[in-house]
């Protein structure tokens, strides 16, 4: 694809490179009748091809709804309602709606496929001015959706995952890589990762990164188990990890969120075992949680009220086209506390 450079795109650009004229665009990005189609496609894709979306004046005045920005998420309402990354995440994007006199229309949604049909009858219905789109995997259905409807997101996931949509990502793989480092560097040969969804795409990226930093290490052991993020979930994989014989068993456990860290915790006294003499626990994300906990738990800290915000700051600038494009946010930084230490055995 190429972008003009220079002068600003317009929408007479658009619609030279489309083949159309100014009104013909104008109805297409505002699901008017009047178009074949076919002609609202080639619209489209030579917008995307030129890096080019509707101010948000113009869409204000076309009557499409540029105050509320919608969310969908594919979660089980229950457990949303108890994990702490995505409460701080949409307190964050609510600090910016805000400051625009701005909604959030979140939807909690069984699949993709669902969530894809509700995109597209949000954006034709102009229900919204745009979307924040969370919780990517490979080969993401939503991806063409959105590019073919030219609905303004930005889809929280690394650009591999992300196709041609503006993207906000952490950097997984040097996160992942640092924390297991640092257990390597106390001393541990045997650790273990508490991951989430084997099908997210982030799941999927801290991964391979920890079988990476693990063989980069000669580790003696390197376990890894997947699960739903739910503090049932970690504590079921943490008791898994630990009844193994000593000798067997990893020394410190790296978990994916800070609920499942809390859950491995719980289990780790239930069966006798003390934080850190004989496992050392990391925690991600490092919400509130972390800090309530004795002893206290180590963790990859993640301003996730921040990161909400910037998201939701990105959403505006593709609104209006002035906006700084794909990019990533500060990757997660440790903080050791009472939860680990040297193994001492």
């Amino acid at each position: 694809m190429t972008a003009l450079h220079g002068p600003r795109v317009t929408i007479k650009d658009v619609a030279a490179r489309a083949g159309v004229s100014k009104g013909a665009v104008s109805l297409a990005f505002n699901h008017k009748p009047g178009l074949s189609e076919a002609t609202r496609d080639r619209i489209f894709r030579a917008a995307q091809e030129l890096g080019w979306a509707p101010s948000l004046t113009a869409r204000s005045l076309a009557g499409a709804r540029v105050d509320v920005v919608g969310l969908a998420i594919c979660r089980p309402a229950r457990m949303l309602g108890l994990e702490p990354f995505y409460m701080e995440f949409v307190s964050g994007v609510e600090s910016v709606l805000t400051e625009h006199s701005s909604s959030l229309l979140l939807r909690l949604v069984k699949n993709l496929d669902e969530e894809a049909g509700l995109l597209e009858s949000w954006w034709k219905g102009r229900q919204i001015g745009g979307s924040i789109l969370v919780d990517f995997r490979e080969d993401d259905p939503r991806v063409p959706v959105a590019e073919r409807l030219g609905l303004p997101v930005v889809a929280v996931g690394h650009p591999s995952l992300t196709g041609s949509l503006t993207s906000v990502w952490t950097d997984d793989t040097t996160a992942v890589g640092e924390a297991v480092r640092y257990l390597a560097a106390l001393g541990h040969r045997r650790i273990a990762r508490v991951g989430g969804a084997a099908a997210l795409g982030h799941t999927v990226l801290r991964t391979a990164a920890f079988d990476e930093a693990a063989k980069a290490l000669g580790l003696a052991g390197a376990w890894q188990v997947a699960t739903d993020f739910s503090g049932e979930a970690g504590a079921r994989a943490t008791r898994s990890l630990l009844t193994a014989a000593p000798a067997d068993r990893p020394t410190a456990i790296v978990y994916d969120n800070d609920i499942m860290a809390v859950a491995g915790l719980s289990v780790a006294a239930e069966m006798g075992l003390k934080v850190p003499e004989d496992v050392s626990l990391l925690a991600w994300d490092d919400s509130q949680l972390c800090r309530l906990t004795h002893p206290t738990l180590s963790a990859m800290s993640h301003d996730v009220h921040g990161f909400g915000a910037e998201v939701a700051r990105t959403l505006f600038g593709v609104i209006s086209g002035d906006g700084t494009g794909s990019h990533p946010v500060p990757t997660p930084v440790l903080t050791p506390r009472g939860s680990t230490a040297p193994p001492s055995r």
